[in-house]
């Protein structure tokens, strides 16, 4: 995914969730009992967070988690998740939940597809960046049949997540797992 998450855990598919309104305590207790055990957890700027598994394989848990669950009313959920899929190459999908609800979701992979109760809860900031709207994308490929733009790709990956994090206030944590193992 980005350059704060890719291998920053070694051997591990990862979600990132960030959680303002409940504390790191209740946070990493929601997510055990979605038997999803953090790797790392932390606070910063208002913000509780906790990187876990995206599956548990030890129980045979395959199945993506269901945040709703650890998003009681009052409070506001971000999940990256980094890797849906890394067998089947897909792109990291984004989650914001509130109250419970899910207010807006998208795959990096199409954000022109956002789905939720508010799927344009961030679209005014994903336009001034130029993620969406007439003047997003690649258009060189449009005159230049040999030009490949998966070679530029990461760049607008960065902009997403650095357009996310501005839009949320999110904090930048230090990920790795050899900074954050206690």
């Amino acid at each position: 995914m980005t350059s704060w998450m890719h291998d920053s855990f070694p051997g591990h598919e990862v979600n990132l969730v960030l959680a303002r309104g409940q504390s790191l305590d209740a946070l990493v207790s929601g997510l055990r009992e979605l038997n999803r055990e953090p790797l790392a957890q932390g606070e910063a700027g208002g913000w509780a967070w906790a990187v876990h598994d995206m599956i548990e394989e030890d129980s045979e848990d395959y199945e993506g988690a269901d945040y709703r669950l650890v998003c009681p009313e009052g409070t506001e959920l971000v999940v990256f998740v980094t890797e849906p899929c890394s067998a089947k190459a897909h792109g990291p999908q984004f989650h914001y939940l509130r109250g419970g609800a899910t207010t807006l979701y998208f795959s990096f992979e199409d954000i022109g597809e956002r789905l939720g109760d508010n799927p344009d809860y961030i679209s005014a900031e994903l336009l001034a960046a130029n993620l969406i709207g007439p003047d997003a994308g690649c258009e060189k490929w449009r005159t230049d049949e040999s030009h490949h733009c998966d070679e530029h790709e990461g760049g607008a990956e960065e902009r997403l997540v650095k357009t996310i994090a501005e839009a949320f206030a999110l904090p930048s944590p230090p990920l790795a797992l050899e900074v954050t193992a206690k």
